[in-house]
């Protein structure tokens, strides 16, 4: 039953993923980083929601851990937009958006993880 749970939860992560992208390029222009920013600091906060309650049963883990924030945050748009950002020669915001994105993953990740512990 796991892997459906994950196929379930990747449903609704991988659409809002590409949800997500769209907006920050129909706000932004072409070879924005906001969406992929986006998603993987709503996925930190989530994960981290999840991982904080105690009582979290290994489903919900399966479900929204792994299927939802799975599909919804990644690891290899941002790799590849950081790569894009230095080969266009914006090393300066290259370096502002890994820093961002690893200290925003990192406070949005403990917040949920603390409120997870008091819910």
């Amino acid at each position: 039953m796991t892997p459906w749970l994950v196929v379930v939860g990747a449903l609704v992560g991988a659409p809002l993923r590409l949800l997500a992208e769209r907006i920050a390029v129909s706000r932004r222009g072409p070879g924005s980083v906001a969406g992929t920013l986006a998603v993987n600091v709503a996925g930190s906060a989530v994960l981290g929601l999840l991982l904080g309650a105690a009582a979290a049963p290994a489903w919900a883990t399966a479900l929204v851990g792994v299927g939802l924030c799975g599909t919804l945050t990644t690891f290899s748009t941002f790799g590849t937009e950081v790569v894009r950002l230095v080969e266009g020669r914006a090393r300066g915001r290259a370096a502002a958006y890994v820093a961002g994105t690893v200290l925003l993953g990192l406070v949005a990740a403990a917040g949920g993880f603390l409120l997870g512990r008091v819910v």
